[in-house]
């Protein structure tokens, strides 16, 4: 049963999936828009918010979380750039838009960026 598990796998294993996501969310740093498919972009959203929310409070310690899970060039830009847009907002950093399917094997794209 599926009670309970709300991650997809995207049919890899534990590490590589890991690996993978935090490719995704660095790309989505240091971009701000990246194009996706619409699987990927509902995973990456509520890691990414909740990296925000922990960017807006600038401390050692949440800089040391930070750079445990990404690189170093996309906190700098969390802490200095991101953060600071969304001081006075409480959560929804990101949107969703839906774009047409993929061409070649018809899966649905999305476009994910932060809110100005």
């Amino acid at each position: 049963m599926k009670h309970l598990k709300k991650n997809r796998k995207f049919g890899r294993t534990a590490d590589y999936r890991k690996a993978f996501l935090s490719n995704l969310v660095n790309s989505l740093i240091l971009k701000e828009r990246i194009k996706t498919t619409e699987a990927r972009a509902k995973e990456i959203r509520p890691i990414l918010e909740k990296m925000i929310s922990a960017a807006k409070r600038e401390t050692v310690a949440n800089r040391r979380l930070l750079l445990k899970k990404l690189a170093i060039k996309p906190v700098n830009k969390l802490f200095k750039d991101l953060a600071p847009r969304f001081i006075e907002r409480h959560g929804g950093y990101l949107r969703i838009l839906k774009i047409a399917n993929r061409k070649n094997d018809g899966a649905k794209m999305a476009m994910i960026e932060f809110v100005k």
